[in-house]
């Protein structure tokens, strides 16, 4: 299972930093992905690493303002969330793609062990 935390309110602008702790066995070629999903939106993804910690991709609407990274000692990943915009607002989900494929995917139906989300809410 994998749980996210770290939420919250930020004025835009500001930054926020997201964990998600992953309990149970992960390989490193398995994957971690955040995902958010906004009121009425679909599920989207953010960014994702692979276990192992040598490929990461972003969300286009991301790139340059989040970064992913990994603590496999402590089992976690991160992300950091830099010059946050309002339509940044959404529940933040990490998940595990177990597949071992070679490629970073970007479907949340790809994706498994969702725990609940944690809320980011960007004030104008």
């Amino acid at each position: 299972q994998l749980q996210a935390s770290g939420g919250g309110l930020v004025q835009a602008g500001g930054p926020l930093r997201l964990s998600c702790v992953i309990s149970g066995r992960i390989l490193n070629s398995y994957a971690v992905g955040w995902f958010r999903q906004a009121p009425g939106k679909e599920r989207e993804f953010v960014a994702a690493i692979k276990w192992s910690g040598t490929t990461t991709d972003y969300a286009d609407s991301v790139k340059g303002r989040f970064t992913i990274s990994s603590d496999k000692g402590k089992k976690k990943v991160y992300l950091q969330m830099n010059s946050l915009k309002p339509e940044d607002t959404a529940v933040y989900y990490c998940a595990a793609d177990r597949s071992g494929y070679y490629r970073l995917r970007k479907i949340h139906y790809d994706y498994e062990n969702w725990g609940k989300g944690t809320l980011v809410t960007v004030s104008s």
